[in-house]
């Protein structure tokens, strides 16, 4: 029997309310549809892993932790990336927020150029993301693979930007850097600063 440990959140906006940006049909079915088979995914592997236990069958270990790996990551960071998104607001980042950009970056610009970049150079299937890094304290982008792969170790994200196709493709098709630009209307910058204070004080991801 599969264990429900893990559960799809809840959208704190309708589907239609990311227009024009980020389209009802896209999100719905990135969410109800991609999202959902991560935490489905997750669930299953914690149901076979306890059968495997119960057996004291570790033949399929090494695959089974890859595939909680990659469903838990992609439960969590997709997790992240809906509460990272908002309607537009209009309001950027506080001064909190815009102090640690300085600080790692320069600036906003050069932050957007950096996270940019990042999110169209990947190579495959990944994220664009803004983390936290508690051994220097400051901010920088990242690049993760898949959901897991790439990222420093104790680096928390604090703002991702999805860049699988499933993300984009259907409102965008193969213009991912019009994904990445509509993207910066979505941003709930509220969201990430207050992520950023939950990061120094060493709270959890989600």
């Amino acid at each position: 029997m599969v264990q429900k440990i893990y559960q799809l959140p809840e959208l704190d906006y309708k589907y239609d309310d990311l227009e024009p940006a980020y389209s009802a049909d896209l999100l719905e079915v990135h969410y109800s549809k991609h999202h959902q088979a991560y935490v489905d995914g997750a669930n299953q592997t914690l149901s076979d892993l306890a059968a495997a236990r119960d057996k004291t069958d570790f033949g399929k270990l090494k695959q089974l932790q890859k595939d909680l790996a990659f469903n838990v990551s992609g439960h969590v960071m997709h997790t992240l990336f809906w509460r990272n998104m908002s309607p537009s607001d209009g309001k950027g980042p506080d001064a909190a927020l815009s102090k640690a950009i300085d600080r790692g970056f320069g600036g906003i610009d050069a932050l957007r150029e950096q996270f940019q970049a990042a999110g169209g150079s990947i190579q495959g299937s990944g994220w664009a993301a803004l983390s936290w890094e508690p051994l220097s304290e400051t901010l920088v982008v990242e690049q993760i693979y898949d959901h897991q792969g790439n990222s420093s170790c104790g680096a928390q994200p604090i703002m991702v930007m999805d860049m699988w196709e499933h993300a984009f493709y259907l409102q965008y098709r193969n213009e991912k850097m019009l994904w990445i630009k509509a993207f910066w209307d979505l941003v709930n910058w509220q969201d990430v600063g207050e992520r950023l204070q939950k990061a120094q004080k060493g709270h959890s991801l989600v």
